[in-house]
């Protein structure tokens, strides 16, 4: 991944049909005035193209990916990383990180496989409205 560093970084890939998911970069793009975080549908192209690269299967994802700095990052590693970008409130869970990482990989992995059950699945990717659409990468970045 590392010539699509600059493209990737601070991206975050995620499941646009799960609702916690797509909750979860409303809250995002909410709290992140600056646009430090771009977002990505897995079931977009590009996402697709990104989740298979990173051996994400993109039909059934496990995870979301969060690029930081070259890296595809997963589970809750890539919520830290994600969490160290965007400011308080969010920010603050980053305490997070003093909890193992098993621990933590096993409770993501708990609400990742219950996910659509506990909140629900939309029938269709969710769609950036026209104010926050620059901020969502569809395609893949031309050079």
């Amino acid at each position: 991944m590392g010539a699509e560093a600059p493209a990737t970084d601070g991206l975050w890939l995620f499941d646009g049909v799960c609702n916690l998911c797509s909750g979860s970069v409303a809250l995002v793009l909410k709290l992140d005035r600056r646009g430090v975080v771009r977002f990505t549908p897995i079931q977009s192209p590009y996402g697709r193209r990104l989740a298979i690269q990173a051996g994400l299967d993109p039909d059934e994802p496990q995870s979301f990916l969060f690029f930081d700095r070259g890296v595809a990052l997963r589970k809750s590693a890539a919520v830290l990383a994600l969490l160290g970008r965007v400011p308080p409130p969010l920010s603050w869970f980053r305490v997070l990180r003093l909890v193992p990482e098993a621990w933590r990989d096993g409770a993501y992995d708990w609400i990742a496989a219950h996910r659509y059950r506990l909140f629900g699945k939309r029938r269709v990717c969710m769609v950036p409205t026209p104010e926050i659409r620059a901020r969502f990468i569809l395609e893949t970045p031309t050079a």
